[in-house]
């Protein structure tokens, strides 16, 4: 089945698996650190993609999932906790979340949004309560495979831009939790597999003439099997992309980069008219080498 990107997939389908759950919330305990008072805010008016708006959350304390299940007669067993990015200030919820998780839906794959709180809290690095939501939200699914139907060896992550170092960071700081653990969290919160679309921040700039991996990033033999897309004018971001590349390849985790000459930074799963709009293709390729999809999960 290839994948022909639209605006809009299928209006009925996406009122259908939109109101399939309700948000769960992910520290039912007690949010690490405290929920803040600030209430939600959401709005459209930021510039648009592809000719359409984009919703953009933040103020985000009470972190949630929200979980997109595929029809059970061609349900792969598999999942993916879907991470939108926005510099860890605000969350492109519609664009790099609701759309990405009816995408998965199409493939067969469960599909988990991850709403994780933003802005960034004072004093702490703008990642850190963030991976600890994404921690979270991978030992509850993997806690719950039966109820899900998803085997716990095929759970991945795939975040853009800022979700992608998030994304990123899940896959190599498994072994490290900053909050306290529950029973949930005795499940394993390694993903097993993990897809970085435009990923922000995996560089750091050691001297003037060479960029290394970000020191959070601290990638081994246990990294999972990534798959990177990336764009030649994204240049705020394609050296880090390129230098996790490397850092992946040096230890023998298997990887691809699939890397287009223009198409900017976030543009979703939108046609903006660049070739780069084809990389959920790659991406639907890439999930049946790795066993996520088999070649019969088709329409």
């Amino acid at each position: 089945m290839k994948h022909f990107i639209l605006l809009c997939v299928c209006v009925g389908y996406m009122q259908t698996a939109a109101a399939q759950d309700k948000p769960i919330k992910l520290f039912p305990e007690g949010v690490p650190g405290g929920a803040d008072t600030v209430a939600e805010k959401r709005n459209t008016d930021g510039n648009r993609v592809a000719g359409g708006n984009v919703l953009r959350i933040t103020n985000v304390s009470q972190p949630t999932i929200t979980i997109y299940q595929p029809p059970q007669e061609f349900a792969a067993g598999s999942a993916v906790i879907v991470c939108p990015g926005g510099g860890y200030d605000l969350l492109a919820y519609d664009l790099e979340g609701d759309e990405a998780c009816l995408w998965l839906n199409d493939l067969g794959i469960t599909a988990v949004l991850l709403k994780y709180r933003v802005p960034q809290r004072e004093g702490r690095p703008p990642y850190e309560a963030p991976l600890e939501d994404l921690q979270r939200a991978i030992s509850y699914v993997r806690a719950h495979r039966s109820s899900l139907n998803i085997d716990p060896e095929r759970i991945g992550v795939l975040g853009f831009s800022s979700g992608g170092q998030l994304a990123a960071l899940a896959a190599t700081q498994f072994d490290r939790r900053t909050y306290p653990l529950r029973a949930v969290d005795k499940a394993s919160c390694r993903p097993n597999f993990c897809l970085l679309v435009y990923p922000s921040h995996l560089g750091a700039r050691a001297t003037d003439s060479c960029l290394q991996t970000a020191p959070e990033l601290r990638v081994t033999k246990r990294t999972p099997p990534t798959m990177i897309v990336q764009t030649e004018d994204d240049k705020s971001f394609i050296d880090g992309s390129l230098s996790y590349y490397r850092a992946l390849k040096s230890v023998g985790v298997r990887a691809w980069l699939f890397l287009y000459s223009r198409g900017g930074h976030g543009y979703g799963l939108r046609d903006t008219g660049a070739m780069v709009n084809s990389w959920p293709d790659r991406a639907e390729d890439w999930f049946r080498e790795i066993g996520v999809i088999t070649a019969d999960t088709d329409d």
